[in-house]
């Protein structure tokens, strides 16, 4: 008697496969028996061979030249894909110069794109990864309001004050969202909070890991002392992955395991670490959030203590060497505006 066949492989693409969320979500997706369409600029640049080392990844991974502003990119690594997770988003490090080429096309047209390719290629679900960007900026919530998934960045006030980033993550989730609605493709958003933890790659930096390094080594530029919701890359991607399986359409969850004050981050910091210089240009601003991902909690999400995700953080980073003595700049989107170039 002959033994029945395996069961098929689950075949699913991650756009932006060499990024900070991407390569962690890649990792976990290979560990739980999936193959794995992973998009890159480049499939032979060298800061994307980490991929192919991944455990599974010689069987189970394949690399697609694709960029989400070119939707005829994505036919090919979607083509068979019965699910696809797009974390593929800039953010930008410096002053954006111009908001629609830097920020809102590649956020919003890509994203657009993404959908549509998803359509075309009988994709039956998509997980986009938004921000708590696309949350949180709006000066007409109440103070003591708990921020949850009903609130929404308002996008008149992102405008004035130039936020960009906010912006363009508001308008893709809001279009993705809609597109599901209208359309039947099955999508869920997903909004992280700061994204911590230990790299996989070392080549390109997130925004995220250069904050890190900025509050550990200061620079020329101030920060706030506004709220510090973080979340563990390894978290994000078990929650992407958990929605995935779990959550019904049109759905949206924050993701953010815990949140502090600048100065107390900065305080648990030189408890845990005291021998690093630290930024001691911390400016106290108008801006107080509660936010609650207990929607995500309640379909299963666990996200591990902050102490053990910024052990994890500052180990990674001392091991790649970029924890030097040198100052550092701290990523536009954070600097305080009165104390910017």
């Amino acid at each position: 008697m002959t033994p029945p066949p395996p069961p098929p492989r689950r075949l699913v693409c991650v756009t932006g496969a060499g990024g900070f969320i991407g390569s962690w979500l890649v990792k976990l997706l290979l560990s739980r028996g999936y193959a794995v369409h992973a998009t890159v600029r480049d499939p032979h640049d060298p800061k994307n061979a980490f991929l192919k080392q991944l455990e599974n990844a010689p069987e189970n991974l394949r690399l697609f030249k694709a960029d989400v502003l070119d939707g005829g990119s994505l036919t090919a690594a979607f083509a068979g894909c019965e699910g696809v997770f797009h974390p593929a988003t800039p953010v930008p490090e410096e002053k954006t110069v111009d908001p629609e080429k830097e920020m809102l096309d590649p956020a919003v047209k890509g994203t657009r794109n993404v959908l549509e390719a998803c359509s075309a290629a009988g994709v039956q679900k998509l997980v986009v990864v938004s921000s708590i960007g696309a949350v949180c900026f709006n000066p007409s919530l109440p103070r003591d309001r708990i921020i949850d998934e009903t609130c929404w960045s308002d996008k008149k006030s992102c405008k004035e004050n130039e936020n960009w980033y906010c912006l363009a993550k508001t308008e893709a989730e809001e279009m993705a969202l809609e597109y599901s609605e209208k359309n039947g493709l099955h999508v869920i958003t997903v909004c992280p909070a700061l994204v911590l933890g230990p790299l996989l790659q070392t080549v390109l930096l997130s925004t995220s890991s250069k904050v890190l390094l900025y509050v550990m080594k200061g620079g020329p530029d101030a920060i706030g002392n506004t709220f510090f919701p973080i979340v563990d890359v390894r978290d994000v991607a078990d929650a992407l992955l958990l929605v995935y399986d779990k959550a019904g359409p049109s759905e949206r969850y924050i993701c953010s395991q815990e949140q502090m004050d600048t100065k107390d981050f900065l305080d648990l910091m030189k408890s845990m670490y005291p021998n690093y210089s630290y930024t001691f240009k911390v400016v106290d601003v108008d801006t107080r959030v509660g936010l609650t991902s207990e929607k995500l909690k309640k379909l299963g999400w666990k996200p591990r203590k902050l102490e053990e995700t910024l052990v994890d953080s500052v180990e990674s980073h001392e091991k790649a060497g970029l924890v030097d003595d040198e100052p550092c700049r701290l990523p536009y989107l954070y600097r305080v505006p009165d104390a910017q170039e």
